[in-house]
């Protein structure tokens, strides 16, 4: 591998993004943050790192930045991820995950670049038929998000076959916490430990329960949370692994281990030390009831291994940036 090559981030304006750019200057890569800036911050992008704003549909502008700066592999993080906004604006989703994402492997494959990390999902499974889910689990998705990611796979795998292209999707289950530097900041906010935290912080008046009657010990739905450190030290390894001749495979990205909606607020209250008030409303379309990771096959496979096991521990991580940053990313 050339050491003068770089690594396009698609998307490292944003929230794993801006992590992931963080961990690959530390481990003394050469950056070129891709980014249109609709749901990022240029705040989130460090100065050791090029920042080229722009569309990854752009495919014109693309292409040029991957040339100019001699870039060996591309991670793309620019995929719209909210279910419910995926359930009202199905179109959108598939101009931005899908269309789009045609147009990023021309460029892709125009510029010479070899190597593809993709921001993959957990919501390609849909409602699992065991946990924790394997890799090869049946993909039945049950929101218009979840089908784009799953048909972005797809595209990705048949362009890889007949390409000279190599991939790695990492399939996230619910990312969660923060650096020093970087942390969540959307707005709107739709991610649940983040509003957890708007209550603790005063700036919410109660968090939002979507359900209260699902096939769980307390009805609401469980999730998977890994730590954001955790998911960009795999995308590290899903690099090197692509640069010393790995082949195209897919991992699942997760803890193993499953916490409810009010066990996350449970452990909320005793992080921050404050009441948190909970309003349970109606499910939201397309949520399963149970997503859990196993993650033994980025394990064996990448040697990776999350440092970040207790929930307590991501949730403070994130209240401490929150606490940091009460306005997120404006200065």
């Amino acid at each position: 591998m050339n050491a003068k090559t770089c690594i396009c981030v698609i998307g490292g304006a944003g929230y794993i993004g801006s992590v992931v750019v963080e961990a690959l200057l530390a481990a003394d890569r050469i950056v070129c943050v891709y980014d249109n800036l609709s749901l990022g911050h240029r705040n989130a992008v460090p100065d050791d790192a090029v920042f080229v704003q722009g569309d990854h549909g752009d495919e014109t502008l693309l292409k040029e930045t991957l040339q100019k700066y001699n870039c060996s592999a591309v991670m793309h993080f620019s995929a719209l991820s909210l279910i419910g906004e995926s359930v009202e604006k199905p179109l959108l989703y598939y101009e931005n995950n899908v269309a789009k994402g045609v147009a990023l492997l021309r460029a892709v494959l125009a510029a010479g670049v070899r190597h593809f990390i993709f921001s993959s999902t957990a919501a390609v499974y849909g409602e699992p038929i065991s946990v924790p889910i394997l890799e090869d689990a049946s993909t039945f998705p049950t929101n218009p998000y979840g089908n784009t990611k799953l048909a972005f796979e797809r595209l990705l795998a048949d362009t890889a076959m007949v390409n000279n292209l190599r991939f790695v999707s990492l399939r996230y289950f619910n990312a969660a916490g923060a650096t020093e530097r970087c942390g969540e900041a959307h707005d709107p906010e739709t991610h649940l430990i983040p509003l957890i935290l708007q209550v603790a912080a005063g700036k919410r008046e109660h968090i939002d329960v979507f359900g209260n009657d699902y096939p769980t010990s307390d009805g609401s739905c469980i999730r998977d949370y890994i730590h954001v450190e955790d998911l960009a030290a795999a995308h590290l390894l899903a690099l090197k692994y692509l640069e010393s001749g790995g082949v195209s495979d897919i991992f699942n990205l997760g803890n193993g281990q499953g916490f409810s909606v009010l066990d996350v607020i449970d452990v909320a209250r005793r992080v921050t030390g404050r009441e948190i008030a909970v309003q349970i409303v109606g499910r939201r379309i397309g949520d399963p009831a149970i997503l859990v990771a196993s993650s033994e096959k980025i394990q064996r496979v990448l040697g990776w291994q999350p440092h970040h096991q207790h929930l307590e521990d991501i949730i403070q991580s994130a209240w401490m940036w929150h606490q940091s940053h009460p306005h997120g990313y404006e200065k």
